[in-house]
């Protein structure tokens, strides 16, 4: 199995910036899928971001424009750029790798379609 540990969660002001990263362990994590997902408090968990074997990515509507997604096979991490940070982003990040493949959306976006999940990291804005 591979082990996944996200990092780089803290605290920024709005308009700001972080970047997250999610590093594996025990597999190439480019032989995944790799997404992204955020639970904000009171909130189901949604989906942020993806990057596939390709290296074709997917995006939220809420987030296209201000997020990026990158993956380094060297160092076998996937980073999420967040910029343009809004109080609405504030949540727990999580990332997931899963092989599962699928053409829709809802498919390619749902959490049950991911095998291995990261402990979370967690990011606050503030106004």
């Amino acid at each position: 199995q591979v082990q996944l540990v996200e990092s780089g969660g803290g605290l920024v002001q709005a308009g700001g910036s972080l970047r997250l990263s999610c590093a594996a362990e025990g597999r190439a994590i480019g032989t995944y899928a790799v997404g992204w997902f955020r639970q904000a408090p009171g909130k189901e968990r949604e989906f942020v971001a993806r990057v596939v074997w390709s290296g074709e990515s997917t995006f939220a509507d809420s987030v296209k424009g201000r997020f990026t997604i990158t993956r380094d096979n060297v160092k076998n991490t996937v980073y999420l750029q967040m910029n343009s940070l809004k109080p609405e982003d504030t949540a727990v990040y999580y990332c997931a790798a899963g092989r599962a493949r699928g053409g829709s959306y809802s498919f390619r976006t749902s959490p049950q379609n991911y095998d291995f999940w990261g402990q979370g990291t967690q990011v606050s804005v503030s106004s």
